[in-house]
């Protein structure tokens, strides 16, 4: 497989919530670096990677435009060029407060409030890169419908290969795995007490990040920020 690339919101890199968020997930994707992940009471270590496998392949993030794969006519300088433009038409602004939730059987952080300004980026992110997405073959779009997918979703899916987007977007960072309803009920109230200072800061959304996976099973990294209007 050649590389996929993603449209990404992030903590900025000096931020608390960076610095908790890599470690919960044991690895920083601006760096590459492999973190000491913390410790939870009635979770071993193994346990604890296993349960953050995915959210840490991907790196700590909020999906904008989800991973994809060039067209072979475009290369990653014209993508990286497309989202300097992209970032450049949108303002910086503030975010909700964001709260540890459940979505889908797995905890995120989840913004308490709905966004227009965050959804208009994650709109255009979709919309206005859309050129540079090869589309999936049949194997990826079967994998997406495995769990069954409403007509809405599976009309996204056919246009922008993916299902959750524009108004099935949902705004969210991924802590963990699926869980059982024990474990969410122990790590639930542990993470909201662990990000609650870092949650308390205001968090704003100042850059899009472009995040490349080289190789299929590669972790994610972060490849450039591109900054937001700062008028």
């Amino acid at each position: 497989m050649t590389a996929r690339y993603a449209l990404y919101f992030a903590p900025a890199q000096d931020t608390p919530l960076w610095a908790l968020g890599c470690a919960w997930l044991g690895r920083d994707p601006a760096t590459g670096q492999v973190l000491a992940q913390p410790q939870v009471d009635g979770f071993s270590a193994d346990r604890l990677r296993e349960l953050t496998a995915s959210p840490r392949l991907y790196g700590l993030h909020a999906t904008l435009k989800p991973p994809f794969q060039l067209q072979p006519d475009f290369t990653s300088e014209e993508l990286a060029d497309a989202v300097r433009s992209l970032a450049a038409r949108h303002t910086r602004f503030e975010l909700p407060r964001l709260e540890v939730g459940l979505l889908a059987g797995f905890l995120a952080l989840r913004t308490v409030a709905d966004s227009p300004r965050l959804r208009a980026l994650a709109d255009a992110g979709v919309l206005e890169l859309d050129r540079f997405r090869r589309p999936p073959d049949d194997a990826e779009l079967q994998r997406r419908r495995a769990t069954g997918l409403p007509p809405r979703q599976e009309e996204l899916l056919l246009r922008y290969g993916y299902p959750y987007v524009l108004d099935e977007w949902r705004f969210h960072i991924t802590l963990t795995e699926r869980l059982t309803a024990a474990d969410t009920d122990r790590l639930r109230p542990w993470l909201a007490e662990r990000l609650r200072a870092a949650l308390d800061h205001c968090l704003r959304c100042e850059d899009v990040c472009l995040f490349v996976q080289p190789l299929t099973g590669a972790d994610f990294r972060l490849l450039q920020r591109f900054p937001l209007n700062p008028d």
